[in-house]
């Protein structure tokens, strides 16, 4: 669910999406890391910190009856309900904080938020999917990271085969994570790209 009444300014946003294990958030990094217009997106989340996650770092986290709460004063960009109770969204504050220091978003959201966000901002934005080369291989680097029960990760790879599906011909570019240099220096220059439009 969406809400699509905001205020379009001349912004770009650049849009990563994936499912769990696909290394968005690595590629993120890096090229964060690289771009000092680029500025991160924090979402907003339901759900309980996971590791070492920290309030206003990765995520902002709120309870359930919060983002209720939220949705009802009309905070968010968009948002979604991804597991029961389970919310995700984008702050109509946080896409206003970054634009008003005139960089660039970049989000790192789930495959269903990347093509609300895609229909929102229309041709500011450059939304890219990132696919592992199998979802053998995701299994894997859930597995890999350590920070999931295995109900946890066999619900995250059934979900992924089938955002995988649902993503084709969303996105406005596909990339395939399947060597992590050879991953990076393709979105270095697909981001490039779009940077010097």
């Amino acid at each position: 669910m969406c809400n699509i009444e905001i205020v379009i300014m001349n912004n770009k946003v650049i849009i990563f999406s994936a499912p769990s294990g696909a290394g968005k958030s690595t590629v993120v990094n890096h090229l964060l890391g690289l771009h000092p217009e680029l500025e991160f997106s924090i979402s907003a989340t339901s759900r309980a910190p996971r590791g070492q996650e920290k309030h206003g770092v990765e995520y902002y986290f709120f309870t359930s009856d919060e983002f209720r709460s939220m949705i009802a004063e009309d905070k968010f960009v968009e948002y979604e309900e991804v597991y029961a109770g389970s919310f995700y969204g984008t702050l109509r504050s946080e896409v206003e904080r970054i634009w008003a220091k005139g960089h660039v978003i970049i989000f790192d959201i789930d495959v269903q938020g990347g093509v609300n966000l895609k229909r929102i901002f229309g041709e500011q934005a450059f939304s890219i999917f990132i696919q592992a080369p199998s979802v053998e291989v995701l299994r894997e680097r859930l597995i890999g990271r350590g920070t999931d029960t295995p109900e946890a990760i066999e619900k995250r790879v059934a979900k992924a085969a089938s955002e995988m599906e649902f993503a084709a011909g969303k996105f406005d570019y596909t990339l395939i994570n399947d060597d992590l240099q050879t991953a990076l220096a393709e979105a270095e220059h697909i981001v490039d790209v779009f940077l010097k439009k």
